[in-house]
């Protein structure tokens, strides 16, 4: 594949959500259906990542009764599934209603499409603008915002008027008019805008998110939503979004609950993750993760992608900087591991990595006064740094599983070419998926499992059809990481409960 349609295909993969065609929804749920659309035979997948721009900056018990869940009052609105990477379905806003197909995100918070004052983005003429001096329910605002992402950005003002979800209709809802949208992303989406599902603390210019509205207003009487989707994009509804309950045809068994820790993003604690039922130990001693809609693969630190890329064949880039740290600093590395020293202080004790007393210190940390050529033998020592404390996670995962130390650094070697791409996909042998193993992730104590066919993504039809893994890698320093993206690859797998009232995250299977 070439690099050009490379970006193309995971330009394509995110989600979101509307439109309510449900019959005989029960009394007081919001019901938004997700529609599909099938793939053609030059169909692309791409990795929709909204949020990239805050990851760094950003600063209990489970339900007694799901049946009481089920019933609580709200509104279902209907999903579009565009080749099980966007998700999306229709509002109106405005009186008399202009409709618009956006992405329910709960990586965001914001609520925007594109303005019909959006004069010089090629994007805003391929989707439908909103005209405020058509709508009697319009009051102007003016303040200007922007969104940055990874895939681009937009930017316009602040308005205000009705926006009509399902079959609710929330009043004085502040949105963004879009006027620039000058990123490709936009351009070949299949939705007009993006309606946020986060915390408030996440919202550009402080807005009152929607959903909050929604519950202020009275308009659901359960201050929860679940979201459903239907993986098979070929065959009826894309899936369903409920406001104000949970239905249980949706899910399989009860749910497990995990508390949010920290408001902006659906943020939860999340235990070791497992390849083909081993564990990887990176994540054993607790990772932070996110349930994001808006995000369509599964994103996670470079260290546990590479070794699952490893174990289902997919394609990397081969780093020279991991192959250094193998041959010149690899067996003192597994002395060190050996004489159980500090797996956190070891980088810094071969002199790869700065130390500040409780971790390693990699990215971005150079003085102020450095010249040019400090500056890019910074970056070197970075890059070096970040290799050396990858391979300490591997060669721990592999003593833990006793192999002698010939095998572990010729292990290690391989998976140095098996790198991902930073937010790039992998493409894997179709022939392959019965061969491939599980992939666990332990949230609440319960392991939640991946198989093949749920987290490769089959685009084409017959000797055209591609294989793509359904995992990207990013690497969050910590505080805030390491941070596992929980997209709807693992959504589409596993029903999530998002509940606002008691800030906690649910998961089962999904129906």
């Amino acid at each position: 594949m070439g690099t050009g349609r490379v970006a193309l295909l995971l330009l394509l993969l995110s989600a979101a959500l509307m439109q309510a065609l449900l019959p005989t929804p029960a009394e007081g749920l919001v019901r938004i259906p997700l529609k599909k659309r099938p793939a053609d035979k030059n169909g692309r997948l791409q990795f929709h990542d909204e949020r990239r721009r805050v990851f760094l900056g950003s600063n209990a018990a489970a339900v007694a009764s799901e049946k009481a869940e089920a019933e609580a009052e709200g509104d279902i609105v209907a999903l579009k599934n565009y080749l099980n990477a966007q998700y999306y379905g229709e509002v109106g806003i405005g009186t008399p209603l202009q409709k618009f197909t956006v992405i329910f995100d709960t990586g965001s918070s914001n609520l925007w499409v594109p303005s019909s004052k959006c004069y010089f983005s090629i994007a805003c003429y391929f989707h439908a603008r909103y005209k405020a001096s058509q709508s009697n329910t319009y009051k102007k605002n003016g303040k200007s915002a922007s969104i940055h992402y990874g895939t681009g950005a937009i930017s316009g003002y602040f308005s205000q008027d009705s926006v009509k979800i399902g079959d609710v209709i929330v009043k004085k809802q502040d949105f963004i008019e879009a006027t620039r949208e000058p990123s490709l992303t936009f351009m070949v989406a299949k939705f007009d805008g993006i309606l946020g599902l986060g915390f408030k603390e996440l919202s550009v210019g402080n807005a009152v998110p929607v959903w909050y509205n929604m519950v202020n207003q009275g308009l659901v009487d359960d201050s929860v939503f679940s979201f459903w989707f239907n993986r098979h994009a070929d065959e009826g509804q894309g899936g369903e979004i409920v406001f104000g309950g949970i239905d249980p045809s949706h899910h399989k068994g009860n749910h497990t609950y995990v508390p949010v820790t920290r408001k902006g993003y659906w943020q939860f604690d999340m235990g070791d993750v497992l390849i083909g039922g081993k564990s990887t130990g990176f994540c054993a001693a607790g990772c932070a993760a996110i349930a994001d809609s808006g995000t369509s693969l599964l994103a996670g630190p470079k260290a546990i992608i590479t070794q699952i890329n490893e174990k289902i064949g997919a394609a990397g880039i081969v780093s020279q900087e991991c192959k250094t740290v193998v041959s010149q600093y690899g067996e003192k590395i597994l002395d060190q591991l050996l004489a159980e020293t500090q797996p956190a202080k070891i980088c810094s004790s071969v002199g790869l990595c700065t130390f500040d007393g409780t971790h390693g210190v990699s990215a971005g940390i150079r003085s102020v006064v450095d010249d040019e050529a400090g500056k890019s033998n910074g970056l070197f020592n970075d890059a070096m740094c970040n290799a050396c404390e990858t391979a300490v996670v591997w060669m721990q995962s592999q003593l833990a599983q006793n192999q002698t130390q010939d095998l572990v650094l010729q292990y290690i070697n391989q998976l140095c070419e098996r790198i991902p791409s930073p937010m790039g996909e992998s493409s894997v042998d179709c022939s392959r998926l019965a061969s491939m193993p599980d992939i666990a992730f332990t949230i609440g104590g319960r392991k939640f499992v991946l198989k093949p066919e749920q987290y490769i993504l089959e685009v084409g039809e017959g000797a055209a059809t591609q294989c793509i893994s359904g995992f990207t890698a990013m690497d969050i320093p910590p505080p805030r990481g390491p941070l596992w993206i929980l997209g709807d690859v693992f959504m589409g797998a596993y029903h999530t409960v998002f509940d606002y009232g008691n800030l906690k995250v649910g998961f089962a299977e999904a129906a």
